[in-house]
């Protein structure tokens, strides 16, 4: 009796354990529903390091989720022009997108703070500002507005200030200057003289050679050496002065973005984060290259003057004083930037400083390429 007892109760037993599992799965399975998403990029595939931010991201959630959380990117053109992709999200018609917060500037100035404004940060300093400073929160406080919330998803560095088919050396040479350039900064930029235009990446080329425009600003060596600039408008100018450290954004559908599970949402933030860094690490590595293939296929590097810098930046000072009078979400951003702006540049003028002026000291004098065995 005993001993039937014991196998009743262990069967019984049993039968309840394989139960509790089989009921068990549902609510594991609710956990990681599948998500099939669309994602507009801005960017057209020629440009690998922009366009492949949106991937990137697409492979590290399919990888991290076994294909329950996928991403299908679509470049510019193939859903909606380039220009749109913010707006695509917002609306529904994708789910995200990927691209620069200032193609959106003319509808709202203050898209522009989550993307970059001029004489504003390094990439170093956006990057503080944003996972420490209360950046990605600021941007977000504004963007729930317009149904949509926003992660940082990648970063170029400091660009270059632009092609141009004549050489500027003062201000006076801007004057009715035709340039193809974006955002806030056109509207700086215009206080020096020149006419800004917005044009999408994949007709900048085209518009030069034209001469529809005079000079034109994309990004840096590596994705302008892939458009050809050099062969319509010889003169490479830098620092952009506008884009100090520009942070391409992943923008999500508001709506679709809540209904996911939390643990979706962090994965999400996590593999946003991944790929906004590993952007900046490739441009950091492929730039030097393209940067002397350039020169040597004729381009002609130029600085932008002291005079032009001084007028640009007081020119982009009363932009702000202008934009922040009249639109609260700018303001709030824009102000949150400058304290520690303030204090990156005091920090910098230290050891980051020093050491980066000793080592290039060097390399002028020849004592850092390595040497021949």
């Amino acid at each position: 009796m005993h001993r039937r007892s014991f196998l009743t109760k262990a069967s019984v037993g049993g039968v309840a354990a394989a139960a509790s599992a089989t009921l068990a799965a549902p609510a594991i399975a609710q956990e990681t529903p599948t998500i099939n998403w669309r994602l507009a990029s801005a960017f057209p595939k020629s440009l690998d390091t922009i366009y492949g931010g949106a991937e990137e991201l697409s492979v590290r959630l399919r990888e991290a989720t076994d294909g329950k959380f996928t991403i299908q990117v679509f470049a510019a053109g193939e859903i909606v022009p380039g220009l749109d992709a913010i707006n695509a999200s917002a609306d529904g018609t994708v789910e995200s997108a990927h691209a620069v917060g200032y193609y959106n500037w003319g509808k709202d100035p203050a898209f522009a703070c989550g993307a970059d404004l001029p004489f504003t940060f390094s990439a170093r300093a956006k990057n503080a500002y944003n996972y420490y400073g209360g950046g990605i929160d600021n941007y977000n406080q504004f963007l729930e507005t317009v149904n949509l919330v926003s992660y940082p998803g990648g970063n170029t560095g400091v660009q270059m200030g632009g092609w141009f088919r004549k050489e500027v050396n003062t201000l006076a040479d801007l004057k009715g200057v035709k340039m193809r350039i974006s955002g806030l900064a056109g509207r700086v930029v215009e206080k020096l003289g020149v006419v800004p235009q917005q044009i999408a990446g994949g007709d900048i080329y085209p518009s030069l050679e034209k001469g529809t425009i005079d000079a034109a600003e994309w990004v840096g060596p590596y994705d302008d050496n892939k458009l050809g600039f050099q062969k319509v408008a010889p003169y490479y100018y830098y620092p952009g002065f506008w884009e100090g450290g520009p942070t391409v954004s992943f923008f999500f559908n508001k709506a679709k973005f809540d209904e996911l599970p939390e643990s979706y949402k962090s994965l999400l933030r996590t593999c946003c984060q991944a790929t906004d860094q590993s952007m900046l690490a490739k441009y950091d590595f492929k730039n030097p290259t393209a940067l002397k293939e350039l020169a040597a296929s004729g381009a002609q590097l130029r600085t932008y003057s002291e005079e032009i810098l001084t007028a640009a930046f007081a020119a982009a000072s009363e932009v702000y004083t202008e934009i922040a009078g009249q639109n609260e979400h700018f303001k709030r951003q824009y102000e949150a930037q400058l304290q520690f702006r303030d204090d990156w540049y005091l920090y910098n003028q230290t050891a980051e400083y020093t050491f980066d002026t000793f080592m290039m000291i060097q390399q002028r004098n020849g004592k850092l390429a390595p040497t021949q065995g």
